[in-house]
């Protein structure tokens, strides 16, 4: 157990030291792209300096979660602050859409009134982009497969390495044809990027928020799975959560045949609680023993 709670703990650390050291490059990155936005007249690197403060933010956000996610349950905060990385990968897809509106709006405008562009200077800070972001993208690369806060900073750190990208190309085809509407062309299509891929987590953290079954679970399935059991009758009024993305919670009441003891419910719910985790990864179990009860016999109860 101690093994495990130092383990756990130097993980947290390391993601901490990884968000600040993201958070340095990206403050360098935003100065650097604003200066050279403003010099150059280039809005798809005033665009992305935008998305790179955004990031700033939301790694600040990303960061203050994964601290406050160590803090341990109380008796007036019995789960601690485990959703504190839930809330913080909502707020952080939101941002991403809010970003991606605004760049729109801003690119039609300058599509409108093309303006000359000073473009080697867009091409040295495209550079400076994707060289940071591709480096703090490989920094958080393992924890964004295990963590929807993480993922949330990882994904505003892959758009902003591939906006850079995409500001570099703009760059060399201004330089050599004189292309200046590609600068807004190429916002725009950053921003359709940041539109789908922001939706798609702030869909999967919602969903979390509301307490939705998770997508991977079918309750009928597991409403079957239970009732197979030979001493079981019936299962009604189910819950499946996830209190974060390790734990899955499951709570319903179940019927049992015959009106058995407590020790022999104590032993049949050890055996559907295993059942539950390995078949299904649902880790928290609350089971409710009911015989000959007259109550609503439905899967979901309305409460």
């Amino acid at each position: 157990m101690g093994q495990s709670y130092t383990t756990h703990t130097h993980s947290h650390d390391l993601k901490g030291k990884k968000l600040l050291l993201s958070i340095l490059l990206n403050i360098i990155i935003t100065v650097s792209q604003v200066i050279g936005g403003l010099l150059s007249g280039s809005l798809s690197l005033l665009s992305d300096a935008l998305h790179n403060f955004s990031d700033v933010l939301s790694l600040g956000v990303s960061y203050i979660a994964d601290r406050y996610s160590k803090k341990e349950a109380s008796l007036d905060k019995t789960f601690g602050y485990k959703r504190a990385e839930i809330i913080a990968a909502f707020v952080n897809a939101a941002s991403l859409l809010i970003v991606a509106a605004y760049l729109i709006y801003e690119a039609i405008l300058r599509f409108l009134n093309p303006q000359e562009i000073e473009s080697s200077l867009v091409i040295w800070l495209a550079l400076l982009g994707i060289v940071a972001n591709g480096f703090s993208v490989l920094l958080l690369r393992k924890e964004s497969k295990e963590n929807m806060n993480m993922r949330s900073a990882y994904l505003h750190l892959f758009t902003d390495m591939s906006a850079s990208v995409a500001v570099l190309i703009g760059g060399l085809l201004m330089m050599y044809f004189g292309w200046f509407w590609v600068d807004s062309v190429l916002t725009v299509l950053i921003a359709i990027y940041l539109l789908f891929m922001g939706y798609s987590l702030l869909k999967s953290s919602f969903n979390v928020l509301m307490l939705f079954t998770p997508e991977t679970m079918n309750l009928e399935k597991i409403h079957d799975a239970i009732t197979s059991f030979s001493e079981i009758r019936n299962v009604h009024h189910m819950h499946v959560w996830q209190l974060n993305e390790n734990e899955t919670h499951l709570e319903a009441h179940v019927e049992f045949k015959q009106d058995i003891t407590l020790s022999e419910f104590d032993v049949i719910s050890d055996r559907v609680e295993e059942m539950l985790n390995n078949k299904f990864g649902i880790n928290h179990v609350n089971l409710q023993p009911e015989y000959q009860r007259d109550d609503p016999k439905d899967i979901v109860v309305q409460d």
